[in-house]
């Protein structure tokens, strides 16, 4: 059930999502070569909690951390370690929740670590202008897999396939809601979007073939053929006069 927010509530959502949005901003500045994705948790664990929130993650459904870092071909939650060292030429996904007053924000973004090749920063750009390809979509009267196929059609034009196997979802009062949303779609399917959805569109895009492993971790999923993988998120209300991005500043 796809359960529609008051403006209230959107205001709720709001605020978990601008403690993702300062947490990510902060993340930007500390990701360079010789930091390990573990430094990277610590620091959003205590950022979050001095704002008065809860990390979304850390928990749920048994899940370790308070971020997810995935780095170069691993495509979504990869588990931070002090083990875990970024080299020049990395990417790493990194992707945050938060609740505040019992409301969950979301969002994710890949950063390159220094300089990098110019098909992984071709990658990255393309993977966060396909999710805003896919935000314009979130308007009143749209169908859920326009957001989908907008996706879709930006990533497979650029070259590059988009991941099958995880998608975005509703969020609200809790971290997953329906509606699910995949990253692939045929345009005009899918439930009519309604003012007061609250959705996290999440982009998950490989430099390869498009399938994915569970490494035995049970979390960090990876590309199957090792290629590099982008991951981008953002939070969006449907409103009446258009999407209104919860996780933009």
């Amino acid at each position: 059930m796809i359960i529609l927010k008051s403006l209230q509530e959107i205001e709720k959502v709001r605020k978990a999502c601008l403690v993702v949005a300062d947490v990510l901003e902060g993340l930007r500045d500390l990701v360079r070569a010789g930091v390990s994705t573990g430094a990277l948790d610590e620091f959003a664990e205590r950022k979050i909690v001095a704002a008065g929130a809860r990390p979304a993650f850390k928990g749920y459904r048994g899940y370790p951390k308070t971020l997810c870092t995935s780095v170069n071909n691993e495509v979504i939650h990869g588990i931070p370690s002090k083990d875990a060292v970024l080299r020049q030429g990395d990417i790493v996904s990194i992707d945050v929740g938060a609740i505040v007053e019992g409301f969950y924000g979301d969002a994710a973004v890949t950063l390159p670590v220094g300089a990098v090749a110019p098909a992984a920063e071709r990658l990255i750009t393309a993977t966060e202008e396909s999710l805003y390809r896919g935000l314009e979509q979130a308007r009143v009267g749209n169908r859920l897999y326009d957001i989908s196929h907008a996706v879709q059609s930006y990533a497979e034009a650029h070259g590059y396939s988009v991941v099958r196997e995880f998608v975005g979802h509703g969020i609200g009062r809790s971290l997953h809601e329906d509606p699910q949303i995949p990253n692939f779609g045929q345009r005009g399917q899918g439930p009519r979007l309604k003012a007061g959805m609250v959705l996290a569109v999440e982009p998950m895009v490989n430099l390869g073939a498009s399938a994915t492993l569970v490494r035995q971790d049970g979390w960090t999923a990876v590309t199957a053929d090792g290629s590099l993988s982008a991951h981008f998120e953002h939070t969006v209300a449907v409103m009446p006069d258009g999407p209104w991005i919860l996780t933009k500043k």
